[in-house]
């Protein structure tokens, strides 16, 4: 049974960040809120909690985990940025934004994609994301709240504990989330190029791939 906390989602109550955070570090996995849509995480290199995500939202080993990081310095540690990339994300974080970058040596072998070794970061703007990885001191390893066979992603927490109140160790409740995931834009081997069109204006990094 996961437990279910109403946090505030402009000035989150520390106390349960604290606890959300104690239930990551002991291997659970949770269900939070972003700007963009509700993701669900768990620690890095927690691999029993990965492979729970993977059954719940039945990805297969070529789905690209994202790294949600505090800002541009954490992120740094695990993506290889160029001026180009570096500009880009710091024109464009925190937002709703997804980029693929080459990984470093510090991601686990099992987040990256298996032929290109590229990896999924974004540093979110919403103050309970934001509370909880000040509080966890890394990155949370995250994928959209999407469930198998739907193209949305979940918004309605009351909804979220009816169908994973087995699945997941806590659903932090942070009121309504966004009915779109974050847009993911590929800044991989020097090239810009738009993935998946979401939350953040896709425009602004060209044109949309089909």
């Amino acid at each position: 049974m996961s437990q279910f906390f109403q946090v505030h989602p402009e000035n989150p109550q520390p106390r349960l960040i604290k606890q959300a955070v104690e239930i990551v570090k002991r291997g659970g996995v949770i269900v939070y809120p972003t700007d963009s849509s509700y993701a669900i995480g768990c620690q890095i290199g927690e691999k029993n909690a990965v492979e729970r995500i993977r059954r719940l939202r039945r990805l297969d080993d070529k789905h690209n985990f994202t790294l949600v990081c505090s800002d541009l310095s954490q992120l740094g540690a695990f993506a290889k940025v160029d001026t180009h990339a570096f500009r880009l994300l710091k024109a464009h974080t925190p937002g709703p934004y997804t980029f693929i970058l080459n990984a470093t040596r510090e991601v686990p072998r099992m987040l990256m994609h298996p032929k290109r070794r590229t990896i999924g970061l974004r540093v979110p703007g919403h103050p309970i994301a934001q509370a909880l990885l000040a509080e966890l001191g890394e990155p949370l390893m995250s994928a959209s709240l999407i469930m198998p066979g739907e193209t949305l992603p979940m918004s309605d927490p009351y909804d979220m504990r009816a169908v994973l109140e087995h699945e997941v160790d806590l659903i932090i409740d942070g009121g309504f989330g966004g009915l779109e995931a974050s847009t993911v834009i590929s800044l991989a081997d020097g090239e810009t190029e738009v993935i998946r069109a979401g939350c953040g204006d896709p425009s602004l990094f060209g044109e949309v791939a089909h």
